[in-house]
């Protein structure tokens, strides 16, 4: 009677390593695409917390607070508020652009948003102001046709100082369309 072997043989481990290969091969695409919406979404949350709490220290202070892009094209940003003695602009906080949303572009239609005391943007925009986060990395912004292949965000500021992050591809039935 022949004794019972345990353990696994050369050519079990190499199909077991094949389907292994396969597998990680077929879900890299998915992890690459997720982590670049991840950075977006990263970054306009980023850029949507800064503008509230701009907004907030605007009303807490009474005094005018700015947000603003100190590089038109990366998600880094700087509230500033106005010292009253001096005039000048005191930094609040800093968001360096590097971190987590190094791949990201910004395109903002105004890149400083002044808050005064009421809530309220000053000067008053003539219309919304708008900062759009995308990852030319990834490629194209997802349209709402289902053509392109990041989901791209944008962050919206009214004159009257409501703040609102939107999907400008989803349709407008959506809670959260533009």
């Amino acid at each position: 009677m022949r004794a019972r072997q345990s353990g696994v043989t050369l050519i079990e481990f190499m199909i077991g390593f094949l389907i292994l290969g396969i597998l990680v091969g077929l879900a890299v695409p998915s992890f690459r695409d997720w982590i670049i919406n991840s950075q977006v979404r990263t970054a306009t949350d980023s850029i949507n917390d800064g503008l509230q709490l701009t907004r907030a220290e605007a009303v807490r202070r009474n005094s005018p607070v700015r947000w603003r892009l100190p590089d038109e094209t990366t998600s880094g940003w700087v509230i500033e508020a106005l010292n009253r003695t001096t005039a000048a602009w005191d930094q609040i906080q800093v968001r360096n652009a590097g971190e987590g949303t190094t791949n990201v572009v910004v395109a903002a239609s105004q890149t400083t948003v002044t808050f005064v005391g009421s809530g309220f943007v000053s000067p008053l925009p003539a219309q919304n102001i708008t900062i759009n986060v995308s990852n030319p990395n990834g490629g194209d912004c997802l349209t709402q046709a289902g053509v392109g292949d990041v989901r791209c965000l944008r962050v919206t500021v009214t004159p009257g100082g409501s703040i609102r992050m939107c999907d400008p591809a989803s349709p407008s039935t959506s809670a959260s369309a533009c």
